[in-house]
C-alpha cells in the first residue's frame, strides 16, 4: 500500500514540476509525502522480514 502511494505521488509531484505550474510550496509538498511513505514502506517491510 505504501509502496503505490509513494509511487503516485511522485508521479504527480514530477507532472507538477514538468507543467511549470507549481503552486509555490505545495508541489513540493507532494515530494515531501511521497518520500515520508517511501520511508514507511521499506520500515515496514524490514520490520516484516525480521519477524
Amino acid at each position: 500500500m505504501f509502496w503505490t502511494m509513494s509511487i503516485i505521488l511522485f508521479v504527480l509531484w514530477s507532472v507538477g514540476m514538468v507543467t511549470g505550474s507549481t503552486e509555490g510550496l505545495w508541489v513540493h509538498l507532494l515530494l515531501l509525502f511521497a518520500v515520508v511513505t517511501l520511508i514507511l514502506a521499506v520500515a515496514r517491510q524490514g520490520r516484516r522480514m525480521v519477524v
